[in-house]
């Protein structure tokens, strides 16, 4: 697999309207710098690129804008250019508000724009890399479940009611994992990708640390590992629309010790991943790509939508894939909570599935059907009927059982005996 890659500051100026919160939080200082990082991955035959932005979102109207003009670039189409964002809470409004429309940054993201478009040229005419692809994965516990469920089936948000952390065992992901890029020749490390499901509003503490410009710990991950390892990273915020980090809201030290332990977990993945290659390195290289899509019902008790979606009864979602070998990443439009994107990796066939963040557009949070019952910010604040999440995990399992018999035709009848050669259940007891 051939590499390049590239990092742009995108941080707009002290004084900017800060997405996230309050709809007239004004950036007052800057805590660390906003970037876009970029990957291009060439197989021999295709060129796909990743793009993650240090951003809450971006409405899919924007989106579509950058994915066409990059893919003119690369000469592909533009589902040969996967976004995400990390949804960072310290960055301006690049994502339309149902109560603030006026609030979106236009000039900002016309801006955003010209920036992906300069660094997408530079990185093709740039310095390409060939190299040995490995994935890692492990469980590191720097997040929680913010709703907490009492046995009568009541949501209770934990950001407003934080002595009840003690008793929430709601379902995580606790997954960190993603992608190492090693020089062919040399084994040295070039580029890795980070994915994990928390909020990155661990340093969005009341009052001065609110309003900070701030990457949140994704900047401090990056940070880590250009400094121990020495190479440039991507970190692509998993499925965490119920999920915070550890010592969320807390400040400056929350940033640095979230950031900070994920850096150093990753760190042990790749070592395994790279002293285990037969386990880590993948055999296929194979680039595949796709598009899939999901229909969502706008539920009636709704007073009103984004202006984009205004007086709609239903709304085409899209669900972006692309896959390397047998690992695939998952873009989903919103902020999906942490069960739905589990589901989505328990069906799916590859080996590995990540889910990227807010990455096809931004529909606020995609829910299980009985967050609705059981009620809560989140259900509140959902676009869509009950069923939408389940038809958006099923549009997803789908596109993932497409991608993966492309890459591997002859397992179109996965699973049917492939890996039982690998597992015995005699004596297993």
């Amino acid at each position: 697999m051939k590499i390049a890659f590239v990092k742009k500051n995108i941080s707009p100026e002290i004084g900017v309207r800060l997405a996230g919160y309050g709809p007239d939080d004004f950036s007052t200082a800057k805590h660390d710098d906003l970037f876009l990082t970029a990957l291009a991955l060439n197989d021999g035959a295709k060129i796909c690129l990743i793009l993650g932005y240090d951003l809450l979102g971006i409405d899919a109207k924007y989106i579509r804008i950058i994915r066409k003009k990059c893919a003119e670039i690369i000469g592909g189409n533009e589902f040969q250019v996967i976004v995400s964002c990390t949804h960072t809470h310290c960055g301006p409004h690049t994502r339309s508000s149902v109560n603030c429309p006026e609030n979106l940054e236009i000039g900002y993201l016309e801006k955003l724009i010209d920036i992906t478009v300069s660094a997408v040229k530079e990185l093709v005419n740039g310095e390409w890399f060939d190299t040995a692809v490995y994935f890692y994965s492990l469980k590191c516990d720097e997040n929680i479940n913010r709703r907490y469920v009492s046995d009568d089936n009541r949501c209770t948000f934990l950001p407003h009611r934080p002595f009840l952390e003690p008793l929430c065992d709601e379902v995580r992901d606790r997954e960190l994992g993603g992608f190492v890029f090693c020089d062919r020749k040399t084994g040295e490390i070039k580029y890795v990708i980070g994915n994990y499901a928390a909020h990155p509003l661990a340093g969005h503490s009341p009052g001065a640390g609110g309003l900070r410009i701030s990457a949140d710990y994704p900047g401090v991950f990056r940070n880590y590992l250009k400094s121990e390892v020495g190479c440039e990273s991507m970190f692509l915020s998993g499925a965490a629309g119920d999920m915070v980090p550890v010592g969320h809201e807390t400040g400056n030290a929350a940033i640095d010790a979230v950031g900070t332990k994920l850096a150093q977990e990753t760190i042990r993945g790749i070592i395994s991943a790279r002293r285990t290659p037969a386990s880590y390195r993948l055999e296929c290289e194979t680039i595949q790509f796709g598009v899939t899509h999901a229909t969502g019902h706008v539920r009636k008790c709704l007073e009103k939508l984004p202006p984009d979606h205004s007086g709609k009864s239903e709304i085409g979602m899209e669900i972006q894939l692309l896959s390397i070998g047998d690992i695939c990443l998952v873009g989903v439009p919103g902020e999906l909570l942490a069960e739905l994107g589990l589901e989505i990796k328990w069906h799916s066939p590859f080996r590995k599935t990540f889910i990227l963040y807010c990455s096809t557009g931004y529909f606020a949070y995609l829910c299980h059907g009985n967050a609705l019952t059981q009620g809560g910010y989140e259900a509140r604040q959902q676009f869509f009927d009950a069923r939408t999440g389940l038809k958006l995990v099923n549009a997803a399992v789908d596109g993932c059982y497409e991608l993966y018999e492309r890459t591997f035709p002859d397992r179109a009848k996965w699973p049917d005996n492939n890996y039982l050669p690998l597992i015995s259940f005699k004596n297993s007891y």
